[in-house]
Formats: C-alpha cells, structure tokens, sequence
C-alpha cells in the first residue's frame, strides 16, 4: 500500500519523449504562423463597415408602383455595399457598386445591381417593368426573382433603411479605404 502513495519517478525515456514532441511542436508552429498571415490578413488601412447614406434622384414616397430608382456606391470615399442574400455570383457578404429602390406592388425594397449569374450590371427596362442582364440575356422581375435564366437565383437585396430627408436611405456597405 505504500507503493501507491509514492510519487512516480519519470523515466529518461519519458522526459525525452516530451521534450522532443515539445520541440516539434514549438518548430511546427514557428513555421506556420508567417504563412498563416496570407490566409487571414489584417483589413487595410482606413476600412470600416458601417451605413452608407446616399440621396436618390426620386424620394421613396415620390415612387409610382413600378418604378426603380438607380444609385451608385459613393467614389469619394471609395465604397461598396455589402449584399444581405442572395446566390450564385452574388453570395452573401459579396460586394456591389450600385443597386436600385424598387416600388412593386406597394412594397419599397432595395437590390444590388449586380446579375446572380456572372455578375454583370442589371439595367431596368421601363417598358416591360423588369430588370435585364445585357451579358447574357437574364431577366428579373421587380421583385427580384427570375423571370428567365441563364441566371440560377434571384438579384440579392441590400440592408437598408430610411434616412433622415425622404429622398435619402442608408445602405449596410464598406469603405474600402483606398
């Protein structure tokens, strides 16, 4: 019974085993650790994520049913805004330079300018009340969806709401600080 409260003697064999994993792992680390800079980089310098006010051309209590107002990204500062859905080319948290407020059927929602195809900017066709891709032939009703492909889903929307004028709306975008 003694023998149990005795402490255990670690053997030579012990300590090197541990003192050569330890060893390995400290080398293994100190290798990857500059390498790992290339897959998780620092943002540059002045970027920051946050509302991006922008005036419309037409207020959103002016908007007929059917009619789309387009606006772009501010270039000074140069931003983006950041899509809240969507798939294809435009995937969730992927970037767009401009998009468009819709009124369809009472409801103001607010869409990325780019195709969910290949990314190509959507133009509104006033005539036939839809969105068409000039690359590939797509085209979107106003509320988004596809009214025929190649394009798989519909456009992506952006996070929006009204600013403080009615003519203004804050979209969720990006500086990208260069």
């Amino acid at each position: 019974m003694a023998d149990a409260a005795a402490p255990r003697r670690i053997t030579r064999r012990t300590f090197l085993g541990w003192w050569l994993a330890s060893l390995m792992t400290a080398t293994v680390i100190t290798g990857l650790l500059p390498i790992l800079v290339f897959f998780w980089p620092a943002p540059p310098k002045g970027q920051k994520k946050g509302p991006i006010n922008i005036a419309l051309q037409t207020p959103i209590n002016q908007l007929q049913d059917g009619d789309a107002v387009k606006f772009d990204a501010p270039r000074n500062p140069n931003s983006a805004f950041i899509m809240a859905d969507g798939g294809g080319d435009n995937a969730s948290g992927e970037l767009a330079f401009g998009g468009f407020v819709v009124k369809n059927q009472g409801k103001v929602s607010v869409f990325a300018i780019n195709c969910s195809h290949l990314g190509c900017s959507v133009a509104l066709n006033k005539d036939a009340r839809t969105f068409d891709c000039p690359c590939h032939g797509s085209r979107f009703h106003l509320d988004g969806t596809v009214l025929r492909g190649p394009a798989p889903v519909p456009l992506s929307h952006l996070a929006w709401k009204q600013g403080a004028n009615p003519g203004d709306i804050q979209v969720e975008g990006i500086v990208l600080g260069f």
